[in-house]
């Protein structure tokens, strides 16, 4: 049926339009949306329009893509969890209002506002060359990498801005007041004297006995943590332009030819030394003035032709340059384009060791010393021939990678159930390994490319072991795999696990009575608050937090103390249980140099406030509903 549908797509186009036209005039485009299937079912809406599953998971997957570009290790497990998605609705949420803000103001981005953009952007600022230019095959390779285009990368940074614009006008205007800011600082600042006791579930370990039917709920409750990992054994091919680099074999004859095209580009740029003694003259001098200042210069020329040697020791007494003066007037070497039109002409017009006529520029007038001249030889070919070859190299294989392509991925389409004829074609390896749908951690290369896991587990390279398309796994690079063998994901049986179930029941139930028995502590100190006076004390403060964890630390911080002692319980999850005891509060004194070292933070923050107190509102203007309940 499948070899059908490849070998008559034309055919198969001419029936699709014969039955889907008819439908769309019976039911409207309206009718096919709505076929309420699952992905259709509306998640959220923004000023009406409505967000669907579909889009909430195209969304939540694009997000991942990303991070695993970024961080390629990172647990694959995090992405599933319900937090993780959520966030993803809340992101999508986000830019529905910004879009919808930015079209009710009609916002903007010019053109040169985009070009600032990208030239500032400091991943682009290596591509460009010594001349200013962008190197554009290097910039392609770049966004094809992380997925783009030119196109759509520059597509997606004009939206990008114009959704800037909408939030960053109220953050870019906002001024922490010097009340908020001493207060914000006075509660950072802020030390308290505690005294703890914790309550882990080690302690209570040996009071659980879970039973045999403890045991077979948890596992039956969570049977996600006794699956075993799903794999796919797979035969695959990477054509790459780095490979066809490697092979490629530049004649002499050639080299030579691109060597003499490209004479300029391998002969070092004449440089030349000089001193000099600077006479200044304003632009608004009088004509006496000018006549005075050039009596003088010309008066220190004729001295130095007689004596040339004296220079240094002249430049130093009688020069007005004074970045020049103190080390005799030397300029060091310079090539042409560092010095002013006047002085640069004089300069390279004379010989090793002349000295000028007068010579005026718009600084004044100037008496000139060659000292050195260096450079303007031309680089011989052998010394330039390495690297020649390895510049024909990677344009010749970029070239043929661009023809290979096509025919590669052609190739591993049409002969679907084997790779063996573009292996032949193209003289590559099948090279085989053992994939999971997420890349292994200290996976690299194309074995951690998230096109590429996708594709090995789509349902036609499953089921039908047919080669997976040719997808870009980086630049310049495409891969094509097969499913050999596919071990889907299967639930453990109870006797392989039950060591491990028992544990957690185990370590579950310690950390209930842990809780238990912090819980019952707390209660009972309130009252006799002189229990803990045993304890050791320590001082803690947001900015030393002694080794608290981050959830300890905050509930000690946000307790009240308008009666001390204070006490606050806290549940630490798998940690544990926490009493604290509050004996004291200290502020110190906030200094102009702390106000001074914190106060761009503050901005920062008060900004951060700021817009996301607007964007609140914006949420409310445009009647934001998320259906989905957060986790």
């Amino acid at each position: 049926m499948f070899d059908f549908v490849r070998h008559n797509t034309r055919l198969m186009l001419g029936l699709l339009v014969l039955l889907i036209i008819p439908s769309f005039v019976f039911f409207g485009i309206e009718g096919y949306k709505g076929f309420n299937g699952p992905e259709s079912q509306k998640v959220a809406s923004v000023a009406g329009q409505k967000i669907t599953q579909a889009e909430w998971d195209i969304g939540h997957r694009l997000q991942v893509d990303n991070l695993r570009r970024q961080v390629p290790n990172l647990d694959a497990a995090l992405f599933d969890k319900p937090e993780a998605r959520y966030e993803s609705l809340e992101q999508i949420v986000r830019q529905r209002v910004l879009q919808a803000v930015v079209r009710q103001q009609h916002l903007a981005v010019s053109d040169s506002r985009l070009q600032r953009e990208l030239l500032g952007n400091p991943q682009l600022a290596t591509l460009r060359r010594p001349d200013g230019s962008v190197d554009l095959d290097a910039y392609r390779a770049l966004l094809s990498a992380q997925g783009y285009t030119p196109e759509s990368y520059e597509a997606a940074l004009r939206q990008d801005l114009l959704q800037r614009q909408v939030l960053g006008r109220v953050g870019e205007t906002s001024v922490a007041p010097a009340s908020v800011a001493d207060a914000s600082l006075r509660v950072v600042f802020q030390e308290r004297q505690v005294r703890l006791q914790r309550f882990q579930a080690a302690e209570f370990l040996k009071q659980v006995a879970p039973t045999e039917a403890e045991v077979q709920a948890y596992y039956e409750k969570n049977q996600a943590v006794f699956q075993t990992v799903e794999q796919a054994d797979i035969e695959y091919l990477v054509l790459d332009a780095a490979r066809l680099r490697d092979s490629l074999v530049i004649p002499t004859e050639e080299a030579r030819q691109y060597y003499q095209e490209k004479l300029s580009a391998y002969t070092k740029p004449e440089e030349r030394r000089a001193s000099h003694i600077l006479i200044k003259v304003d632009k608004g001098a009088s004509i006496e003035e000018k006549a005075k200042a050039r009596n003088r210069a010309q008066a220190l020329l004729d001295d130095l032709r007689r004596s040339p040697k004296r220079f240094a020791e002249v430049a130093k007494a009688q020069s007005e340059d004074t970045g020049s003066a103190a080390a005799g007037g030397d300029l060091d070497y310079f090539a042409k384009g560092a010095m002013v039109k006047g002085f640069e002409d004089a300069v390279f017009t004379m010989k090793r060791g002349d000295l000028s006529d007068l010579v005026e520029t718009e600084f004044g007038l100037h008496i000139i010393q060659l000292n050195d001249v260096r450079g303007g030889q031309q680089q011989p070919f052998e010394a330039v021939r390495a690297e020649i070859e390895v510049k024909l190299k990677q344009d010749l294989a970029q070239k043929r990678y661009t023809e290979a392509a096509e025919v590669f991925s052609n190739l591993v389409y049409e002969q679907s159930d084997s790779l063996k004829g573009a292996a032949d074609r193209f003289k590559l390896p099948v090279l085989k390994a053992t994939v999971t749908r997420a890349a292994a951690p200290g996976a690299q290369g194309v074995l951690a490319s998230a096109k590429l896991l996708t594709a090995v587990f789509s349902d036609d390279a499953l089921r039908n072991r047919r080669n997976t398309d040719a997808v870009e796994s980086g630049p310049n690079q495409l891969v094509s795999a097969r499913v050999v063998e596919h071990r889907p994901s299967v639930l453990k049986p109870l006797d392989q696990v039950k060591a491990v179930a028992l544990e957690k029941v185990q370590l579950d139930q310690a950390l209930a009575k842990a809780r238990e028995a912090g819980e019952a502590r707390l209660a009972a100190v309130k009252s006799k608050p002189v229990e803990f006076d045993k304890l050791p004390p320590a001082v803690v403060s947001r900015p030393q937090p002694m080794g608290l964890p981050r959830e300890l630390l905050d509930a000690i911080m946000r307790a009240p103390t308008s009666t001390l002692p204070s006490f606050t319980g806290v549940d630490l999850g798998a940690n544990g249980y926490a009493v604290a005891r509050i004996d004291s509060v200290k502020t110190p004194e906030i200094t102009a140099a702390i106000k001074a070292q914190w106060a761009p933070q503050l901005e920062q923050a008060y900004s951060a406030v700021e817009s996301q107190l607007y964007y609140e509102a914006l949420k409310k203007r445009l009647d934001v509903q998320i259906k989905t309940p957060k986790p």
